[in-house]
This record gives C-alpha cells, sequence and structure tokens, in this order.
C-alpha cells in the first residue's frame, strides 16, 4: 500500500510540476505558485468536510500544525525557486538537482533509526539514480549560475518540505496538509496585497490552477499516508521519481525529444522500484 500510495504522489507531483512550470513561462511563477496553492488549500477542506476528519490543532511536536506550518514554509519556497528555473528552459539543470532533495528526509530517517533491508537499500539508490537521469541532466556546454542556485533552493525547500509532511502525517495526513496550505494562502494574501495584483491570470487559466494547485495537494497527502503505512525511506525515495512524468509530459505534449540517459534513468527506476517490491 505504501509504494503504491508514493508512486501515485510522483505521477501527480510530476504532472502538478510540468504545468506548474509551463505556466510560468507566461506567468510569473510566485503568481502560479501562490494562486494554485490556494486552489489547493480548498481541495483540502473539502476534503476534511466529506471525510469528516478535522482534528484540533495544538503546539507541540506531537501534533500535526508546527509541522504543516514548517512545511508549507519550505515547500512555498522550494516551488517557487523550482517553478523559476523551469521557466528558465534549463530543465535539465534544475531538475536534476532538485530530485536530489529526497536525500535530506532519507538521511533524516536513516539518522532516527530506520533500517531498510540491505535489498531496499539497493532499490532505493536505483531508483534515486533513475529519477535524476530521467530528469535529462546537462552534461555538454556551460551552465548558469541562476538555475543551479534555484535547483538548489528548491531542492533543499523540497527536502525540508517532505520532511515536516512525514512528521506531521504521524499524527493526521490530511490536517498537515491543509495546514501546509493555510500557511501558504496567508503568505499569498500578503504578496497580493502588496504587489495589487492575482497574476494577470485569464478565464482560460483557472482549470489549469486548480488542477495544479488540486494534483500537488493530493501528491502531498498520498506521500503523508504512505510515510505512515510503512518505512519513511522507502516512501521518500518512490515519491521522489516524479522527475520521469515530467519528463514523458514533455515528451508527449512538448514533443521534447528525450536524451539518451533518460531512457535509461526510466528503464533505472522501474528496476528500482522492482527491486524494492522484492525486499
Amino acid at each position: 500500500m505504501a509504494t503504491l500510495l508514493a508512486l501515485l504522489s510522483s505521477i501527480l507531483w510530476g504532472a502538478a510540476d510540468f504545468f506548474g512550470g509551463k505556466l510560468s513561462k507566461r506567468y510569473q511563477a510566485l503568481a502560479v505558485t501562490a494562486v494554485s496553492q490556494a486552489f489547493g488549500l480548498i481541495t483540502g477542506i473539502l476534503i476534511i468536510i466529506v471525510g469528516s476528519s478535522w482534528l484540533n490543532p495544538a503546539i507541540g511536536w506531537d501534533n500535526y500544525f508546527i509541522s504543516g506550518v514548517l512545511a508549507g514554509l519550505f515547500g512555498f519556497v522550494g516551488l517557487i525557486a523550482f517553478y523559476s528555473g523551469l521557466a528558465t528552459g534549463r530543465m535539465g539543470v534544475v531538475s536534476p538537482i532538485a530530485a536530489l532533495s529526497v536525500l535530506i528526509p532519507l538521511t533524516i530517517a536513516f539518522i532516527t533509526g530506520e533500517k531498510p533491508n540491505s535489498t531496499q537499500i539497493v532499490g532505493m539508490s536505483i531508483a534515486l539514480l533513475g529519477a535524476v537521469c530521467a530528469s535529462g541532466p546537462e552534461v555538454k556546454g556551460g551552465v548558469a549560475l541562476k538555475p543551479v542556485m534555484l535547483a538548489v533552493v528548491a531542492a533543499v525547500g523540497f527536502g525540508l518540505a517532505v520532511t515536516f509532511i512525514a512528521k506531521g502525517s504521524s499524527s493526521s495526513a490530511i490536517m498537515t496538509m491543509t495546514t501546509m496550505r493555510f500557511t501558504t494562502f496567508i503568505i499569498a494574501i500578503f504578496l497580493f496585497i502588496k504587489y495589487r495584483t492575482f497574476g494577470g491570470f485569464t478565464k482560460k487559466d483557472i482549470p489549469l490552477l486548480i488542477g495544479i494547485g488540486a494534483a500537488d495537494f493530493i501528491a502531498n497527502l498520498l506521500l503523508g499516508v504512505a510515510t505512515t503505512k510503512g518505512l519513511v525511506s522507502l516512501a521518500v525515495v518512490l515519491g521522489s521519481l516524479f522527475p520521469i512524468v515530467t519528463a514523458l509530459l514533455a515528451f508527449k505534449l512538448l514533443h521534447e525529444r528525450l536524451h539518451k540517459v533518460q531512457y535509461l534513468g526510466i528503464i533505472f527506476a522501474i528496476i528500482g522500484v522492482a527491486v524494492i517490491s522484492l525486499g
């Protein structure tokens, strides 16, 4: 169950990142992030209402509230940096570095005592290599400093966000995710007031923004639940395979040519998942 949930989160994350990055080529990444995550908050509220899953917040690490707030802050910064990096057109620089964000929650999981068996460790290593390769790393030509810095910020933001998602989900996954989105919604309100604009989106952009926000929210939720159903380390590695989906969507919808290393990465990812399932 944990494996399936984490893989589904990767699919939704990859789709949200593709369309979010694509939209950020026409609008400010800050606006795309703020508006889409506001729709993510609405998604969370609807799930809570339908599922009657409200849980009162409390100050303390055993409750979801602090973890949700921190996950929201780090995730918001990570998404802005990631979308801004993708908007530069250097996906082959930004995506591979952002994919390494999994090393942060993975390291913390090991430090706190998780001990996957040798088969699982081999599978995780192969899958992680596949995620990096599938994102199409650019190994030729010069690399500008800006996309690299944006990718590093995105990796740190995503890594810390996932760490706090896992922490908060031990109390309540849905309340952690909704707290995340409520946090980013408050930030968005201040940004809208400061810049006196909602980003200049048209009515045609609204369905896409809703889809991005809902997909990102549900991806976070599925990963959060996955961390409570098995090893956190396994869940976060499987959840980090989103670059494969982003690359495949770019290939299918934008007709971008996949490099040989990306095909190799997809194969590695499939092999990694298969090895993990054997463990």
